[in-house]
């Protein structure tokens, strides 16, 4: 009778066993399954930026957390509704999350890498005690450089105007196009200065003019001067978007708001899966394309590979 009962008493014990551990395994199950909110914040109202949102909202509909849409005009702590993560689309919407004191984790997309680096990526983590990253605007150097060659072979020298806040970057832009065998020929704009004595400084020395996403020198009251500059002077315009190739680039290397919705959704599901949200360190766009002008490329004489061409030569495309 003894022994039944010992063999009882374990029976009890196993099955008590298997079902702490069927419910230990329940609530981890629940708890990955618990909705993280994702607040995409706009800086404004814009087709890019709705184009960026409704790639990530798509995304997330296949799972079990939510995309809701904000504006930066009016942003307030409370509209963020306890968001897990906060996508930051364009500065304007990342200016507004900083100046907020109480905020979550900060993705920042559509940004220029030198603003990031300079002021967004220090007001955005307050001292290193928020997580916070970004996807830039910017195509690396070392791939804009390796378009130049695939593209136009016999370009030695490369020209660039860029303003006082990105300076600090022309080491990278040199070491990356000295690996490509290609020279740099530089100046700077200041704030105020004419356009016109720097810009034709370099293309007096430059095989073609490569555009940074720098709104002192590029914008829409300078672009058209900047182009009709650059024909004058036979050199062609490498951009930064589609709508640099349509107003006159003649071709540009560029990463579509899909794209960068598509990467920054893929962040997304990534950062929201554990406990705490875990970001990956800045980056350039994963993906991206190239666009042509064939009709600038005509007026100067240029006879380019395709777009897919280019892009299959390049790893991207998608």
């Amino acid at each position: 009778m003894t022994v039944l009962f010992g063999v009882s008493r374990w029976t009890a014990l196993w099955r008590a066993v298997r079902l702490g551990l069927a419910c230990a395994c329940l609530a981890v199950a629940s708890a990955q399954a618990v909705a993280a909110r994702v607040a995409v914040v706009l800086s404004d109202d814009a087709t890019p930026y709705q184009e960026v949102y409704q790639v990530i909202r798509a995304y997330l509909d296949d799972t079990p957390h939510e995309a809701t849409r904000i504006y930066a005009e009016g942003l307030t702590a409370a509209s963020l509704n306890e968001a897990r993560l906060a996508v930051a689309v364009g500065v304007g919407a990342a200016e507004a999350l900083a100046a907020l004191p109480e905020r979550p984790p900060v993705l920042a997309i559509l940004v220029p890498r030198a603003w990031y680096l300079k002021t967004g990526r220090a007001r955005l983590s307050s001292g290193s005690r928020r997580a916070q990253s970004a996807i830039y605007l910017d195509q690396p150097y070392e791939r804009q450089a390796r378009l130049i060659r695939l593209a136009l072979p016999d370009v030695r020298k490369v020209g660039v105007l860029l303003s006082a806040e990105q300076r600090s970057q022309i080491s990278e832009l040199d070491e990356a196009l000295r690996a490509q065998q290609l020279g740099l020929v530089y100046a700077t704009l200041t704030e105020g200065e004419r356009l016109i004595t720097p810009l034709e400084t370099v293309l007096s020395e430059a095989d073609l003019l490569l555009a940074l996403p720098d709104p002192l020198v590029f914008n829409r009251n300078t672009a058209q001067s900047l182009f009709l500059t650059s024909y004058r002077y036979r050199d062609p315009v490498l951009g930064y978007s589609r709508s640099l190739t349509r107003a006159g680039a003649l071709l540009s290397l560029h990463s579509s708001p899909a794209q960068i919705g598509r990467q920054a959704a893929e962040w997304i599901g990534g950062a929201i899966q554990g406990g705490s949200v875990r970001l990956p360190s800045p980056a350039f766009p994963s993906y991206f394309s190239v666009s042509i002008n064939d009709q600038v490329a005509r007026s100067l004489g240029f006879a380019l590979p395709s777009e897919a061409d280019l892009e299959k030569r390049l790893g991207g495309g998608n």
